[in-house]
């Protein structure tokens, strides 16, 4: 070490150099950041829960079965059992309810995978659809089991078509419907569009919602439109859109102020739906008939003779959206409940385009 000598009277003094104190100095901030950075991870570890990794595992693969077997028996309840059962057969419905069925199964295909990654995020899958930064991921994964980010698209995915393709296998068992390509094909797509986007860009820029407003057809035929509320969420086609929710945000530089929680989205809808085939014929006794129309027109016929007719469209909306992913927040509770609202368009003044011409609806959903 250098010196520097300072004489006062008979004492001579020797201080060290500006340059070497300075040397010094940065040296103790160096070792000090390091044990301020160890105790940390120290005190970061014996926050861990306790709960072992296998356990984790346990739980994430239980919590999946029983909604996978619940989700299912209350669909039989809902659904299946009103109907006789048959030998296993197939069918095309390709044709029917302007193919808003077949946007159904991709819109449960796509989000039943979004949400299951959330769920895999806790048990420790190293990647999730509401955490792009990376460095959080390795942060997850430490704390909890560290699955690859190709395991748990693997897993997710799957799950999603395996839970519809089970559905399909039902309809296969079911007189009045039956094994659907069409469906399956559905499905398969619903779960691409989540796991193409979470392998290239880790997040969903692309997010397929679904909204539903009571209609005045089930009161028509409650066997087949449903005969409460539930049920109408699931068979009125007529009331649901289904909608392409994009991130506009996602595509920008990180530098934008443009707000990361306000997405564009764009829906599709139809109506006049009381059957499946466009050119049905519905007695009151149940039977069905052909009606030789114009290939769009379906007509019910009532208990005293009265005829009715209703000549089905589509319709394809513009509207604004709100992204939950993007809304921070410390909260598991809130991370999750987000997570569900997410699969859900929310009401918002929409731009409506149809064969009837373009309508303004201050208040759509």
């Amino acid at each position: 070490m250098l010196f520097v000598s300072v004489s006062k009277g008979q004492d001579t003094i020797r201080a060290p150099k500006a340059d070497t104190l300075a040397l010094a100095t940065d040296t103790l901030k160096k070792d000090t950041l390091t044990l301020a950075q160890k105790n940390f991870m120290f005190q970061d570890t014996m926050k861990q829960p306790k709960l072992s990794n296998r356990w984790r595992k346990v739980l994430l693969a239980s919590s999946i079965g029983a909604y996978t077997v619940g989700s299912l028996t209350l669909l039989n309840v809902l659904w299946y059992q009103h109907y006789p059962r048959s030998a296993f057969h197939f069918f095309n419905d390709n044709a029917q309810w302007c193919q808003m069925d077949k946007m159904g199964h991709a819109w449960t295909t796509y989000n039943s995978g979004r949400v299951i990654m959330q769920a895999m995020k806790w048990a420790g899958f190293s990647t999730s659809p509401f955490q792009v930064d990376m460095g959080s991921l390795v942060q997850e994964s430490m704390k909890w089991a560290g699955f690859t980010r190709t395991q748990s698209l693997i897993i997710g995915e799957t799950f999603g078509i395996l839970y519809m393709s089970s559905i399909e296998i039902m309809d296969g068992f079911s007189q009045k419907w039956g094994f659907s390509w069409g469906d399956e094909l559905a499905n398969v797509g619903g779960g691409a569009l989540f796991s193409l986007q979470q392998h290239f860009w880790h997040e969903q820029r692309f997010q397929l919602k679904m909204s539903y407003h009571p209609t005045s057809f089930p009161k028509l035929r409650p066997n087949e439109l449903g005969s409460n509320f539930a049920e109408q969420i699931l068979k009125d086609y007529n009331g649901q859109t289904y909608w392409m929710s994009i991130n506009i945000a996602s595509f920008l530089k990180k530098t934008t102020k443009f707000p990361k929680w306000i997405n564009v989205s764009f829906g599709y809808g139809a109506t006049n739906m009381i059957c499946g085939k466009p050119n049905d014929v519905i007695n009151i006794d149940k039977s069905v008939g052909s009606y030789a129309g114009d290939g769009q027109t379906s007509e019910l016929i009532t208990a005293n003779g009265d005829r009715y007719y209703f000549t089905r469209y589509r319709k394809f909306y513009v509207s604004l959206d709100l992204d939950f992913t993007k809304i921070k927040t410390k909260s598991k509770f809130l991370r999750g409940l987000f997570c569900v609202l997410n699969g859900f368009k929310l009401p918002f003044p929409a731009v409506e385009f149809s064969s009837h011409g373009t309508k303004f609806q201050p208040f759509y959903f």
